[in-house]
């Protein structure tokens, strides 16, 4: 396995676990809701906030897989580098509401370690080499 592939991999695990916690938030709110982190979630209509999280990991997900998708690697791993931010965010909502530590740096800052990671991976990469062209005489 190449470099290569487990940059895809890595990318593409990165963007699908967004994706599966909007979904999760959108579809689950009340069971998504403990993992995140912070006790008592939102009550009555400020659960909307369950909506907005759900969203928000769908449009970073789904710009992984655009980005990948258009083999614009270089430019998602600028995004990717950005959106290191989130999980970092989240860890610090963790810790100022009650959450704790623990969960702050093994949810969110690990996450945002293997977020960085594949930033990191992407901005790294060397440009695939040109295939040979052979003419026929």
């Amino acid at each position: 396995m190449t470099r290569r592939h487990i940059t895809t991999a890595l990318a593409a695990l990165t963007g699908a676990t967004v994706l599966f916690f909007g979904l999760n938030f959108l579809l689950n709110p009340g069971g998504a809701a403990p993992g995140f982190g912070i006790d008592p979630w939102p009550q009555g209509n400020a659960g909307g906030y369950y909506v907005v999280k759900g969203f928000r990991d769908l449009a970073l997900g789904g710009t992984v897989f655009l980005l990948l998708g258009l083999g614009q690697r270089r430019v998602l791993g600028w995004v990717v580098l950005i959106d290191a931010i989130v999980p970092l965010g989240d860890a610090l909502a963790v810790v100022t509401h009650g959450g704790s530590v623990a969960t702050a740096l093994g949810v969110h800052v690990s996450a945002a370690l293997i977020v960085l990671l594949s930033a990191v991976l992407l901005l790294t990469e060397t440009a695939a080499a040109p295939a040979a062209v052979t003419v026929a005489e």
